[in-house]
């Protein structure tokens, strides 16, 4: 039974250790942690940032990593030559 617990919190130790906060280049604001080196760069509004960093202390900024969405082909027509 010790052996069994041992191998679990091993087990949870090891799923629980996260890596360094990247920037995701998907959205537009970071939120960024007062007292510590925390990051969350997944706000697409000022607002939602805002409202994460409320009564917890911190501050929003653009994320400087944000890459726009691809614009879509323009779907312009040329006109035709009509005969005079």
């Amino acid at each position: 039974m010790r052996l069994l617990l041992i191998i679990v919190g091993a087990f949870t130790a090891i799923v629980s250790i996260e890596k360094p906060a990247e920037a995701d280049n998907g959205r537009q604001w970071c939120a960024y942690y007062v007292g510590s080196e925390a990051t969350n760069c997944g706000w697409d509004t000022y607002e939602q940032c805002l409202a994460t960093v409320n009564g917890i202390g911190g501050f929003c900024q653009r994320n400087t990593m944000y890459q726009p969405p691809p614009r879509p082909p323009s779907l312009t027509r040329h006109p035709r030559h009509r005969p005079h």
